[in-house]
């Protein structure tokens, strides 16, 4: 692509992100229908748990206002007003938390403080929790804790909005940018814990309350990490650099329990440091304790507000929740700090009261079974070509009605083998033609209903375990059949219920597959491999102990089918983490992975096709899929759950030569929670770029879950004859501009110019204009030499970036003689020097500093947008193209007036038809003479995207800049005619 262009895109990209940072991102969240089924029987909880897991169900569950009004709905239409069994068991261990120490702030003062002596270091990320009590008769802003750096006094802070009658409410602020404020909790006289995260990258921050996220976004000041060595104030807000504090903002209450991490903790690690009233090892750089505070006329005393080890036996809900922006119920939240002292007590509603309630749990009440709308669509079969065609298999014929019925175990996996295997003969025979979206759906949902039944069945054993290898071998190659490109263009989209059905559908239902199958595994101590065409699945039991090694997995090692450009592809879970989470308690555990090979096609064309208007209104993660897809699950066989570790992946990205400019890779994973469409699901949260070469991008993140690499471009809308024809105007102006400015400094030089600022500056601009014209013209020999290629990009980015500095230079010299009239010339050019050469290199040198190895972009030599060094040019260019803009106008105005004045006195007998001519040809000379100068023309490039048109007229005015200043201000310039002979 022309140079021109890549520069100005580059600019675009700042322009339009600018922009972005204004935009709210606005996420909407489903759930599936369920209904109610009522147990009149009077029993004690656990049975009325195994009575609705008999029948398909669970008990039901109240998570928010919604859930509680549905459940009294239902039972008020009963007639019942007895209470009922709800999913909810907590067992409260009798051991008490340690005492420790709570900082008590009487009514607002400018004095009350506390000060971390503890320095704390350079965070890209950080996490803050403690526990508050507000004083509920004080109102307006309060500052929980404030963090000031000799460079910004305002660095990182969380406050509170607390207003009369209503949630209080809190808002981080970062780097002296604000966020929004969000309900946290009630106003009352309680305890309540809250954290909050941010990470420099993408500006993504949460907050959290009671162990539960209440909100999160992101694009909160990304600029820069928190700096080191500040002052930590917990109760003031800081106007000077630990100190002038604000009685009106000052915080009035309770505060214990603060502690900082240097990392984003997860969901599931807040929630456990909320249970375990613990904090995190990893990555704590500031643990409470009296002995590391300065407390200033703050009242102290020992207690703990945190109520021991309480402990979710059987909350499913609870583990959803984790990750939604849904706040649960208050009561659900505070109950704990309520609970009665009994080692178990389980969960009642009362329809009369509309509340919730903790009791016995060998007590005797009736109970309200759940039903997912799901189950309820799998027990009759789709009447479709596809299920019609598979009903006249002799293998499956009532195996899917009687997968409905209560069976046994070992009968449940026999006839899901034989379903399995009737599924894949089908789809090997008449898939392709046959397939809809209602069958993948059924199939998907049909295995998701029988390897739950399967599970709470605790089936175990040799034989089982061959069956369900069986099972899952039998599903995979269907799925693999599934996800053939050719074929799922044939399937996705809406099915009748109106359930968008995309790959990721299959996704989940593998996932699913693999941990029962991981259950089943690790009794045995068995492995597990299968490899087909677009899947392969690695499964493998380890012992872990205080040494283990790596955990690596490569699908080129396993994969008979693995493409030249997947054959990079790996994923490792490090040495520290499988050490970490072995001192936690974890000794046995199954590793799970997959890999999809050509995911890729299929997402790009389910995001190619035509959204819902819901959809379109839905914020998503912007790029292009481009890498297979890598799944990592670490798995506690024995405690059925999955075990958050770190992983590091890396990924090939293909079909890279299609697009014109990569903007940048972007590290993300596909979030279930978020799967409204199947198609725009990506999250990034906890990822990172750690590596970007050519076709290859190497991430790492704080979770395990199915990754990708998406590709953010500026996509080019031209054709590579477009793009050609551009290249070759953008070289053949500036060899032609190179000479020309040469022949014009060559002209200023030889000829007997009358000395002034103006023709010094002149000079100078010329001189930067020919170095950046020589340097680009040559650039393109340095790309494949990385040394090289950064010097190239430093010396452009500081000659263009003197050229504009002139360009400055002389809007403010024409400002000084036309506009303020200052006719002096003594002492000004060693200030024009400082600005047109000094200011480059000063530029340029902090550019350089900051860039941490990343200065260069990745295909060209110029500054890389990955990381936002191409700030270091944009910002200066579009400050000066503003200043130069007001500069033109002002002198385009007095120009006309002038004109007007002279055709007045000059011409009186003019009609005034002439004397507007006169003007319009005084403002169209001076936009001509000095738009070449001011670099002016560099606007046009905004309307570059929209048109050819615009992008032919671009590389022109700007790749001819040079011959257009040797045309005004070397032929027609009237200094040098005077001194022609």
């Amino acid at each position: 692509m022309s140079w021109l262009l890549i520069l100005n895109l580059s600019l675009l990209v700042c322009f339009y992100d600018c922009i972005s940072a204004f935009t709210l991102e606005i996420k909407t969240q489903t759930y599936d229908e369920s209904y109610y089924e009522y147990v009149p029987d009077r029993l004690q909880w656990d049975r009325a748990r195994e009575v609705c897991h008999q029948r398909s169900g669970t008990l039901a569950t109240v998570s928010d206002t919604k859930d509680n009004q549905e459940l009294t709905n239902f039972l008020s239409s009963l007639y019942i007003s007895d209470a009922v069994w709800i999913d909810r068991k907590v067992t409260k261990h009798q051991t008490s938390s340690p005492e420790t120490l709570i900082l008590e702030f009487t009514g607002r003062s400018d004095t009350k403080y506390a000060r971390l002596l503890q320095r704390l270091p350079s965070m890209d990320s950080v996490t803050v929790c403690t526990r508050l009590r507000f004083d509920p008769t004080t109102f307006g802003i309060s500052t929980v804790f404030s963090y000031s750096i000799q460079s910004y006094i305002n660095e990182f802070q969380l406050r509170a909005n607390l207003i009369q009658g209503k949630p209080v409410q809190l808002a981080l602020l970062v780097h002296g940018v604000h966020g929004r404020y969000q309900d946290a909790f009630e106003h009352d006289d309680s305890w309540h814990s809250v954290c909050v995260t941010w990470s420099q990258g993408g500006g993504r921050w949460a907050l959290f309350t009671h162990g539960l996220v209440v909100a999160r976004g992101d694009g909160l000041n990304s600029s820069d990490s928190i700096g080191g060595d500040g002052h930590f104030i917990i109760g003031q807000e800081q106007d000077t650099f630990g100190g002038s504090f604000k009685k009106d903002e000052s915080f009035s209450g309770s505060v214990t329990d603060l502690h900082i991490w240097d990392r984003v903790l997860n969901s599931s690690e807040i929630y456990t440091v909320e249970k375990e009233c613990s904090p995190a090892p990893s990555g704590l750089v500031f643990k409470w304790r009296e002995d590391a505070m300065e407390i200033n006329s703050t009242h102290t005393k020992q207690g703990s507000p945190c109520q021991g080890n309480i402990t979710i036996l059987a909350s499913p809900l609870l583990e959803t929740f984790l990750d939604s922006n849904t706040s649960l119920n208050q009561a659900l939240s505070f109950e704990f700090l309520h609970t009665p002292q009994t080692d178990e007590v389980c969960g009642y509603f009362d329809p009369v009261v509309g509340s919730l309630d903790l009791a016995k749990c060998d007590s005797h009440r009736g109970a309200v079974c759940q039903f997912k709308k799901d189950i309820l669509d799998v027990i009759m079969l789709p009447k479709t070509q596809f299920f019609s065609r598979l009903s006249k298999n002799p293998l499956t014929r009532h195996v899917f009605e009687e997968l409905s019925a209560n069976t046994s175990s070992e009968r449940h996996l026999t006839l899901l083998q034989q379903s399995t295997q009737a599924v894949l003969q089908t789809l090997e025979a008449d898939g392709p033609n046959l397939l809809q979206s209602s069958d993948v759906l059924y199939i998907t949902q049909m295995m998701k209903m029988d390897l739950t039944a399967l599970e709470s069945s605790h089936s175990a054993g040799g034989e089982t375990a061959e069956v369900m290898m069986s099972i899952a071998t039998n599903y995979v190659k269907a799925a693999s059949l599934m996800l053939e490109p050719h074929m799922a263009t044939q399937w996705m989209g809406m099915a009748e219920d109106g359930v968008n059905v995309g790959p990721f559908t299959i996704v989940r239902s593998i996932d699913s597959v693999t941990e029962a199958l991981a259950g089943m595994l690790s009794t045995e101590g068995k492995d597990f491999t299968l490899s087909t065409k677009n899947i392969d699945v690695f499964m493998k039991w380890k012992e872990l102990s205080e040494d283990s090694s790596s955990q690596v997995f490569k699908p080129s090692a396993i994969g008979s089918h693995v493409s030249s450009s997947s054959g990079q592809d790996e994923l490792l879970i490090p040495d520290t983490e499988l050490q970490r989470i072995h001192t936690l308690g974890y000794h046995e555990v199954m590793f799970i992975h997959t890999h999809y090979s050509h995911l890729s096609q299929i997402v790009s064309e389910a995001q190619e096709s035509p959204l819902s208007p819901h959809e379109t209104g839905e914020s998503v993660l912007p790029g292009q899929l481009t890498s297979a897809v890598i799944s990592a699950s670490v798995r506690d066989a024995s405690k059925g759950q999955t075990i958050p570790v770190a992983v590091e992946y890396t990924l090939s990205s293909s079909h890279v030569v299609e697009y014109s400019q990569r903007v940048s890779p972007v590290c993300a994973f596909w979030n279930f929670s978020l799967m409204h469409n199947y198609t725009n699901s990506w999250s990034s949260d906890g990822c990172r770029v750690t590596f970007s070469g050519s076709g290859v991008t190497s991430c790492f993140c704080n979770h395990t879950t199915n990754f990708a690499v998406l590709m953010n471009y500026l996509e080019s809308k031209w054709s590579p004859e477009e793009e050609l024809i551009l290249t070759k105007l953008t070289f053949i102006g500036c060899g032609a501009s190179l000479c020309a400015l040469v022949v014009t400094l060559m002209l200023f030089t030889v000829l007997d110019i009358p000395k002034s600022d103006r023709t010094s500056i002149h000079k100078n601009l010329f001189v930067a204009l020919i170095c950046a014209q020589v340097i680009l013209l040559c650039s393109g020999s340095a790309i494949h030499n990385k040394v090289a290629c950064t010097l190239v990009a430093a010396l452009l980015h500081l000659f263009f970036m003197a050229a504009f500095s002139w360009m400055l230079v002389e809007g403010l010299l024409l400002w000084s003689k036309v506009v303020a009239v200052n006719l002096s010339e003594d002492r000004h050019m060693k200030y024009y020097y400082l600005i047109g050469w000094g200011l480059p290199v000063l530029i340029v040198t902090i550019t350089l500093a900051s860039a941490s190895g990343k200065y260069s972009a990745d295909g060209y030599c110029w500054l890389s947008v990955q990381n936002g060094i191409i700030w270091g040019f944009a910002g200066p260019v579009i400050f000066i193209i503003m200043v130069n803009l007001m500069v033109l106008t002002r002198v385009v105005v007095i120009t006309i007036s002038t004109a007007k004045r002279r055709s007045i006195m000059l011409a009186m007998g003019t009609s005034p038809v002439e004397q507007a001519y006169e003007q319009m040809r005084a403002a169209v000379k001076a936009i001509l003479v000095l738009l070449p100068i001011l670099g002016l023309t560099w606007l046009c490039g905004v309307l570059v995207p929209f048109s050819i048109v615009m992008a032919y007229i671009f590389v022109l005015l700007n790749s001819l800049q040079g011959l257009f200043i040797f045309l005004i201000y070397g032929v027609y310039n009237t200094e040098n005619m005077k001194s022609r002979p």
